[in-house]
């Protein structure tokens, strides 16, 4: 399976009044693990828009487990669960930079079809760089 870690720096706007990253930022970090877990395997979400294929998420879970607060560093790791085939599933992990597991989640993904807006199967070009 293929992983991907990405690090950065909570940003005062990301959080409440406490200093606490608001809930709803972590589908955000997520997608960033996606976008960047893509970017890895030399495929970009603005490439496969240009062959004419969207990822539309289906699913969104996420646990909670420790908050993340302003200017922490955290690391967003994203796991490939299973090889894609209509739908590309990944689980993820978010860590502070002292290693305490903040977050667990879950999300499932369709590739469509943009002009169609049809469920399609996994590109081949994707694929062909996975090893499983």
């Amino acid at each position: 399976m293929k992983n991907h870690k990405l690090s950065f720096r909570v940003r005062y706007g990301e959080t409440d009044q406490m200093g606490i990253v608001y809930y709803g930022n972590y589908a955000q970090y997520l997608e960033m693990g996606r976008v960047e877990w893509l970017r890895d395997l030399g495929v970009t979400y603005k490439s496969m828009e240009g062959n004419g294929i969207q990822l539309p998420v289906l699913n969104l879970q996420i646990k909670y487990i420790k908050s993340a607060k302003y200017d922490d560093l955290i690391t967003v790791e994203t796991i490939l669960k299973k090889r894609p085939l209509v739908k590309i599933e990944f689980d993820y992990k978010i860590y502070n930079a002292t290693g305490d597991l903040l977050a667990e989640a879950n999300t499932v993904l369709a590739f469509m079809d943009k002009l169609k807006n049809k469920p399609i199967k996994c590109p081949d070009y994707i694929l062909d760089k996975l090893n499983f």
